[in-house]
């Protein structure tokens, strides 16, 4: 039998709706050297069902379904401890790859990189329009080898955020500290840049995923995340200096005026999200009473304005300006839920007459 070379390991939760997608997008061009693993971390939907059937299509389809929910980044470490691969390929559950992906990373893979990073395109939810061509805008493929690891680093941590990028060694995750990293939401990120890595990294040019714009399983949690979690991850890194990791993301974001803007146009904060995560950290004064403020502001108002702003000064942020249309209170998005009310309001009277 062919020895599997790459292990497309997916970790997934009540996403019968779209891992289909997935897997088609994986089987249509998979060889003797692939194999999927899909670890599930005990959907409440319709996911088994729609995970077998795709076993009748590829037999090298490993289907764990979990007793209980363990939380992401323990869900994807199991995937790669369930893997059979030299290369464990960290896909999301929802995401495409293009025809041509999995020769190209396999291509890769005989190279004998440590990592490989694969880019990747953004479309509207549904796949049917182009949103963001490339998140990372290098033009070429690119090298790093050990002594560069810090420029890796400040070149792609912000778009390592998205795990389905990521084509590692499966002897080197195993080899790294993990457990540290569980509940982080980017297990990941731990694992790559604990420490620098044994060999060099190749960064794939072209865009061979096609990403969900909008469709993250943790879109409700987005404020928590981005503002806490992912910040406390990158700089609590050791090995890279302040001035690096402040290149990937600030240390406390939510202390800043234009990000909380940039949030509420996004529909991402709110009164809530202020009341659960921010009134308890920030003293009373300026300060607090300007996240307030900014909490309560009217959202259809605050889009228009930072949209444009990002669209004239900020277009290099392709994928922000996706976000802010993606948003509630982007104006077509407004304009359709006014409409529906008004429909609401009027519909018993039309009835009646």
């Amino acid at each position: 039998m062919t020895a599997i070379r790459l292990s497309i390991c997916i970790a997934t939760l009540n996403r019968a709706a779209f891992i289909g997608g997935t897997l088609d997008s994986i089987i249509s061009q998979a060889n003797d050297e692939v194999e999927i693993v899909v670890v599930d971390g005990a959907s409440t939907d319709n996911t088994e069902e729609v995970v077998c059937q795709y076993r009748e299509r590829f037999a090298r389809l490993n289907y764990v379904r979990l007793p209980a929910k363990g939380g992401v980044d323990r869900d994807y470490d199991r995937t790669v401890g369930y893997a059979q691969g030299e290369y464990c390929w960290l896909m999301s559950d929802d995401d495409i790859l293009k025809p041509g992906a999995i020769e190209a990373v396999l291509e890769a893979a005989r190279a004998g990189y440590a990592l490989i990073v694969v880019n990747a395109e953004v479309r509207k939810a549904d796949l049917s329009a182009l949103t963001v061509p490339g998140l990372l805008p290098t033009l070429s493929d690119r090298v790093y080898t050990p002594a560069e690891f810090e420029r890796f680093f400040t070149d792609t941590g912000t778009y390592l955020s998205f795990i389905g990028c990521v084509v590692i060694r499966r002897a080197i995750w195993l080899s790294r500290e993990r457990e540290d990293f569980f509940g982080t939401e980017f297990i990941h990120i731990g694992v790559i840049f604990q420490s620098p890595l044994p060999g060099e990294v190749l960064v794939i040019a072209r865009p061979w995923i096609a990403i969900r714009s909008g469709n993250a399983s943790w879109s409700s949690r987005y404020f928590e995340i981005w503002m806490f979690k992912w910040p406390n991850l990158i700089w609590s890194l050791p090995g890279f200096p302040e001035a690096a990791k402040r290149q990937v993301c600030p240390r406390e974001p939510w202390r800043m005026r234009k990000v909380l803007l940039i949030s509420r146009a996004k529909g991402a904060f709110s009164l809530a999200q202020y009341h659960k995560l921010l009134e308890a950290r920030l003293a009373p004064g300026p300060e607090r009473l300007m996240a307030r403020t900014i909490a309560a502001l009217p959202g259809c108002l605050v889009n228009p304005p930072v949209f444009a702003y990002f669209s004239l000064f900020r277009r290099e942020e392709r994928y922000g300006l996706s976000e802010f249309r993606d948003s509630p209170f982007y104006p077509t998005n407004c304009l359709r839920r006014l409409v529906r009310r008004a429909a609401a309001v009027f519909r018993p009277g039309l009835r009646s007459t």
